[in-house]
């Protein structure tokens, strides 16, 4: 018979030989038990799900359940296009009905208060899934961290934005639903994560690409401010990455999308079924459901509520990658020459583009790779993560750490066989023979620190990783458990990493070689800065 412990109104482990149970306060969950001992529970629900008259309202609270819910395997996936090559679900297939989340932790018990993670996935707020092998908890949960990852609506279910949305909703507002979706997981782990054996009051919330942008619009948002402890952003931020648009002109671009499917009401988008409505995004025009100045998850311009202090006051880990984007997404198939070089920024920034030159300047045609790739990558997402620290480190004084991701991947495992790299880290898979694959990325690539930063580049089936890649990997996963655990990077065998400050930015190189070096190339940010504020 199973017994309980008890914790004031919560019910902590159900100790048994197959399957830990846990009480939420909306009934019981049944995980299962890793080969490491770590407890995993699998597919939570944290919200109603999101169909019917519920699609695009904001995620509703949980219904109480009787019995035992099974929470041992992943739940159904987002509603997603297949768009991003390096993405590998174990989800249950793709449905609306996709409000869940994961849970790994090491307590035995549930009055442990250990710290915890909360890692939204990437994938530009179109593709991705909590269960993406790359994202698993099960390594950090082993250095003593309760690992949680968050499905959140995408595309068009998570973010439209229409006129009769804005009219039937409390709040007078509309789109940024996948967002009300991370803001509501995170009230469920404050609720319920101590009978995980996890600290209410020691989270700390991360990701990568759309990810870590989600991470910034939480810091910006008043309804997360008491959610969550500490920050961690990868590559990219709302301030220059995805940046929001008014509720006038998001309104507008539903509209469109409405009237282009002939779906011009409310009723008859919401009457569509969700496979079709998906497979209408194909056809839909770049930027039709982009997050929005809603007046509500944010009430002003996020650029406005970090430069006046507003943002939650956390300490806050972040950084980019060296390649984040390749100079020929600036060339294309031009010839890396000095002079196609400048047509190709002339031509892309116009009266900023001197500006620009001088900040990203190249004399010789042996330059134009790496001062091209330089650029795009931080046109890309390189500038919105450095605003986003730069804006921090001004207005808390909270302590902000900076990294420079550096390491290559390796080659490709001999049994992926045609496979190429594809854009920004992508891959792509049964590439055509005949096509002659790019040159190998000298630097870090896009996404390219995940694996290393979560421990596991094991589950990663398509490269030859080495042993320097794993010790990259240890002293990646180091630096961000010490952080989740204590709001400080630094640890016993690591480089010692200084927090950036206004008078005086480190950025700590994280690669084969991990070493710390005053901020090298501020003058390049400042630059396209200037030109974001002439853009306004």
């Amino acid at each position: 018979m199973l017994t309980f412990l008890l914790m004031g109104t919560t019910l902590a482990f159900a100790q048994t030989s197959k399957a830990p149970q846990i009480k939420t306060q909306n009934g019981v969950v049944e995980g299962t038990v890793e080969a490491s001992g770590i407890r995993s529970f699998k597919g939570i629900p944290f919200a109603q799900p999101p169909v019917g008259d519920l699609r695009w309202k904001e995620p509703q609270p949980v219904k109480n359940w009787e019995g035992v819910h099974k929470a041992d395997h992943f739940s159904p996936a987002a509603m997603q296009r297949a768009l991003f090559g390096d993405m590998n679900f174990r989800s249950n297939g793709t449905s609306e009905d996709c409000l869940y989340l994961n849970v790994w932790t090491p307590a035995k018990k549930g009055n442990e208060k250990l710290p915890v993670l909360v890692y939204f996935y990437g994938g530009g707020f179109m593709a991705g899934d909590g269960s993406e092998p790359r994202y698993d908890g099960e390594s950090m949960a082993q250095k003593g961290i309760v690992a949680i990852t968050v499905n959140y609506r995408l595309t068009v279910f998570g973010f439209l934005a229409h006129p009769e949305l804005t009219k039937e909703s409390p709040h007078h507002s509309s789109g940024n639903y996948g967002l009300m979706d991370q803001q509501a997981a995170l009230r469920w782990v404050k609720a319920n994560i101590a009978a995980f054996g996890g600290d209410p009051n020691k989270v700390t919330i991360a990701g990568e690409s759309a990810g870590s942008i989600a991470v910034s619009a939480q810091m910006a948002s008043p309804g997360s401010k008491n959610l969550f402890a500490q920050a961690i952003g990868e590559s990219g931020s709302l301030m220059g990455t995805l940046s929001p648009v008014s509720l006038a002109e998001a309104e507008k671009k539903g509209s469109q999308f409405g009237e282009s499917i002939g779906a011009s009401s409310l009723a008859a988008l919401r009457a569509l079924p969700a496979k079709e409505l998906l497979e209408a995004t194909a056809k839909a025009a770049p930027g039709s459901f982009p997050i929005t100045i809603d007046g509500y998850f944010f009430p002003k311009p996020v650029s406005d509520i970090f430069a006046a202090g507003d943002q939650a006051q956390v300490p806050l880990l972040l950084g980019w990658n060296s390649e984040e984007m390749n100079y020929r997404a600036l060339l294309g198939p031009q010839a890396p020459t000095v002079e196609n070089y400048k047509k190709a920024v002339q031509g892309r920034l116009g009266a900023s583009a001197d500006d620009i030159l001088k900040a990203y300047p190249v004399t010789s045609d042996a330059q134009v790779e790496e001062v091209g790739t330089a650029l795009a990558g931080d046109l890309f997402i390189g500038y919105s993560t450095w605003k986003w620290a730069d804006y921090h480190m001004k207005t808390s004084k909270q302590p902000v750490y900076r990294y420079l991701y550096t390491q290559p991947r390796p080659a490709m495992r001999p049994e992926m066989g045609n496979a190429q790299p594809g854009l920004a880290g992508g891959v792509v898979k049964n590439a055509d023979p005949a096509t002659k694959p790019a040159p190998a990325a000298k630097g870090a690539v896009h996404s390219a620190e995940i694996e290393y930063a979560m421990g596991n580049l094991a589950t990663n089936k398509v490269y030859a990783w080495t042993d320097e890649d794993y010790k990259v990997s240890k002293t990646m996963q180091n630096y961000f458990a010490n952080f989740i655990k204590t709001g400080n990077p630094n640890g016993a065998g690591l480089p010692k990493w200084t927090p950036a400050t206004e008078n005086k930015v480190y950025v700590m190189h994280i690669g084969a070689k991990t070493f710390e070096q005053p901020e090298q190339q501020r003058e390049r940010y400042l630059a396209i800065d200037e030109m974001s504020k002439k853009a306004k």
